[in-house]
This record gives C-alpha cells, sequence and structure tokens, in this order.
C-alpha cells in the first residue's frame, strides 16, 4: 500500500497595493469571505502619503486560485502571526471586512496576548461582535444553487451575472465555500479583550449584521469603541471607500503612540 502523500502546508501572504514609496506606516486590511486583493485596489488611490497598504491574500482566490483554502479562522490567524513579525517594523493597523473583521479581530488578541507587536488601531467592519455566534442554519454544505440563494439572501454577495458564468463560479465557490465554513464554525478560544482602540463600520441597510448588533463589539475591547454608518448595505465599502478610508484616518492620525486613545 503506498503512504498517502502529506497535504500542502497552507500559508498567508501579504501583497503590497499601489506604488512603493517611503512609508511611516501600514494599513493592513483582511478582505470578506471569497474576497481577495481587488476590493482594496481603489483605496490605494486615496491613502496618506506616508501609509503602505497592504492586503491579506489566501489561499484559493486571484494569483493563488490551485492552492487550498483555509476553512478555519484561527488556523488563518496562526498562519498569519509570523508573517505579522516582517512587516511589524513599521507602525500599523489592521482593518477588516466582515469575515475579515473576525480575523483581525483574533489577530490582533493573539499579538497582544504574545507579546508580539501589535496593531495601533483596530478597524472592524460589517461583523457582529465574536462572541455573537451565528444561529442561522448553516449553508456552506448545501447545493450550489441554495447555497448561492442563501448568500444572496443574507449579504447580497454574488451578482446574478456572475451566477451565468459557470468557469467563474468553479474558481469562485470552493474558497467562498471554505470562508463560509469559517464563519459558520467560529467560536472565539478566549473571552480576553483587545486593548487598543477599536472602530467599528457598517452600512445602514445591512440586515446581516443590522446596525444594532454592531455595538456589541464594546463586550470585546478594553476601550469604549464607537460606530460609524455609511449609507449602503452590507457592502457599502464599494461605493463608500473614500469616505471609510477617510473615517480610518481621522482616527488613526500620524501622530499616533501605541495604546493612545482613538
Amino acid at each position: 500500500m503506498s503512504e498517502r502523500a502529506p497535504e500542502p502546508v497552507k500559508s498567508v501572504s501579504l501583497f503590497r497595493v499601489g506604488p512603493a514609496r517611503p512609508a511611516q506606516r501600514r494599513l493592513i486590511c483582511v478582505p470578506f469571505a471569497g474576497g481577495g486583493v481587488a476590493a482594496f485596489r481603489p483605496w490605494s488611490r486615496v491613502l496618506p502619503a506616508d501609509v503602505e497598504l497592504l492586503v491579506v491574500q489566501l489561499p484559493g482566490r486571484e494569483s493563488r486560485v490551485r492552492e487550498a483554502p483555509f476553512d478555519d479562522v484561527h488556523e488563518i490567524v496562526r498562519a498569519l502571526a509570523p508573517v505579522m513579525r516582517e512587516v511589524s517594523d513599521l507602525p500599523f493597523a489592521l482593518f477588516g471586512h466582515s469575515m475579515g473583521a473576525l480575523v483581525a479581530f483574533e489577530l490582533t488578541r493573539a499579538l497582544e496576548r504574545a507579546g508580539q507587536p501589535a496593531p495601533q488601531r483596530l478597524f472592524v467592519s460589517a461583523r457582529r461582535a465574536p462572541d455573537d455566534l451565528e444561529r442561522d442554519p448553516p449553508v456552506h454544505d448545501l447545493p450550489d444553487a441554495a447555497f448561492m440563494d442563501a448568500l444572496q439572501e443574507r449579504y447580497g454577495a454574488i451578482p446574478e451575472a456572475v451566477r451565468q458564468e459557470p468557469e467563474l463560479l468553479a474558481l469562485l465557490l470552493p474558497p467562498l465555500r471554505a470562508d463560509i465554513r469559517a464563519i459558520e464554525r467560529y467560536a472565539p478560544l478566549t473571552h480576553e479583550p483587545v486593548r487598543c482602540p477599536l472602530r467599528i463600520y457598517g452600512g445602514a441597510d445591512d440586515r446581516h449584521p443590522a446596525p444594532a448588533q454592531l455595538a456589541g463589539w464594546q463586550r470585546v475591547a478594553t476601550q469604549a469603541p464607537q460606530v460609524r454608518l455609511f449609507p449602503g448595505d452590507h457592502f457599502y465599502l464599494t461605493a463608500q471607500h473614500e469616505a471609510l478610508v477617510a473615517d480610518i484616518f481621522a482616527h488613526w492620525p500620524a501622530e499616533a503612540r501605541v495604546g493612545a486613545p482613538s
């Protein structure tokens, strides 16, 4: 009997968006389920001149489409933690949208717990608090059509034009299923709050989470966070990226110090 080949080691990388420049600090963004670097490319045109933009690039999408995706939030964090050491020579902040908010939060908590350089600011978007677990029936194992219907109902996630392209769906669905599985199976390993200043964003018309649910993040932060709503639904950040970026840097000024209140 031949031995089973070992599974390839999954990894996470950071992708610089925009031209190289002499940065003084870094904004590191974690995308939503099924998302990647492309969602943040418009941000590079509206950043302050002293900021380098890095995006977490997960396997299974874009240039890494042939790689097996993660399906566990904590596995993503464990893979990210050593990568963060490579970019911690400059002050940095984390931004995470939807699933990315969970990853950014857990990464912040892991870095603080380990005594590694941690973000000066944590910005979370379109996700209820980590201790507010999924109550809806899981959908990650549904047949393709039912899976897409469920995501469209919850998030408005898959445009009809994409659903009509079988080849595109064949690339999109495996990492998207893995990400949704990660969300649906997520549970915090500890109730330890984050110490860095936290700011929360959402779409005023979002239904998953509803705006009223965003305040729950105050339970997992030592400093009282604030909520800012923008016009739009779960993916408000596409149309509102200029205003969103402006708000991020209004609450992360260049002279910010580690642990300084927002």
